[in-house]
């Protein structure tokens, strides 16, 4: 999918891609930001950072596509388990719409189904395209596209579509913070539109190409896509598979948590509290929001939430 963009801030990766530090990778806990080639699954990347790390505890935050590209964040060891926590982060994208085809798929690796009439196309003017983009920034309804990885009934939806399944997905909310048009051009057989798109967690970019086609009554589909942010990390923190290969490294643990989440440190008693994961009163943690809670020696030690009165864990990384 084309990461419900899932898809689980603004561009703070440069403070995380200046700390980023050569580690032995069969006992270290961290974060790789890969720059995903096109052309590779995900889970293609996975296995290659896998032999790369010499460790087979490797998983990744926000599936792309094969046709898509850019940051891919792939967790080590323990720090798999923070992988959902950060996958629910803010993202942004690069990409392109065709204007004038609709495909099976709602991007160019499916079948093109409708083409519109050069007359229509015709009518499609850059300030109409701009008319229609404002009515998808701020909080939306999208129904995601109907070869995503949502599960329907305990399958994928793309499952049950290339089953010859009519599959009918519900709308979600999200939130387009940012959708800029960078440019607009006539090609051959449509429009090619440029976007630049800062988004919450699950938006699909393939069903905002879609939408936009329907809208302007000429169909639409997605032909390039790059993510080129995940929460607190761009492309600044990236590497490709190949500079990996000469290299490996990677974000430690710590201070993955750090720059993505905020920071309390706690004292020896709460700290000690923290690692077995017992409630703690009288914390004045931010309502909503998860907190990285650290030892008096900087190391990470859990993911809090308040509850009432009482701060809790929602995930405990050391023993």
């Amino acid at each position: 999918m084309d990461a419900p963009a899932s898809s689980p801030p603004e561009d703070a990766g440069a403070s995380a891609a200046s700390s980023t530090t050569a580690l032995d990778t069969s006992v270290a806990d961290g974060i790789v930001i890969v720059d995903k080639p096109a052309g590779v699954t995900s889970h293609t990347v996975v296995a290659r950072v896998r032999r790369l790390a010499g460790t087979r505890k490797v998983g990744h935050a926000g599936t792309l596509d094969p046709m898509a590209t850019g940051v891919l964040v792939v967790g080590l060891n323990r720090a798999t388990r923070l992988l959902g926590h950060l996958q629910l982060a803010d993202k942004s994208y690069d990409a392109t719409i065709l204007l004038g085809a609709t495909s099976s798929t709602d991007d160019a690796d499916g079948e093109i189904t409708v083409t519109a009439s050069p007359e229509a196309l015709a009518s499609v003017t850059a300030s109409a395209i701009e008319a229609a983009v404002e009515a998808y920034r701020g909080p939306i309804s999208q129904i995601p596209s109907k070869v995503s990885a949502i599960k329907v009934d305990g399958k994928r939806a793309y499952e049950r579509v290339r089953a010859g399944e009519e599959v009918e997905l519900k709308a979600r909310s999200v939130t387009i913070s940012r959708y800029d048009v960078l440019d607009i051009r006539t090609v051959a057989g449509g429009i090619e539109v440029d976007i630049s798109v800062d988004c919450s967690s699950g938006t699909y970019i393939r069903a905002l190409a879609r939408d936009l086609g329907a809208d302007l009554n000429v169909g639409g589909h997605l032909t390039a896509l790059r993510r080129t942010r995940v929460g607190a990390f761009d492309m600044s923190s990236a590497h490709t598979l190949e500079d990996l290969g000469e290299s490996f490294t990677m974000l430690p643990i710590a201070e993955v948590a750090a720059d993505t989440f905020p920071r309390f440190d706690a004292d020896a008693e709460q700290a000690a509290a923290i690692r077995t994961g017992r409630p703690l009163p009288g914390l004045k943690l931010t309502a909503g929001v998860q907190t990285a809670m650290f030892d008096p020696d900087g190391t990470f030690l859990a993911l809090y939430e308040p509850h009432g009165p009482l701060a809790k864990p929602t995930a405990v990384f050391v023993s």
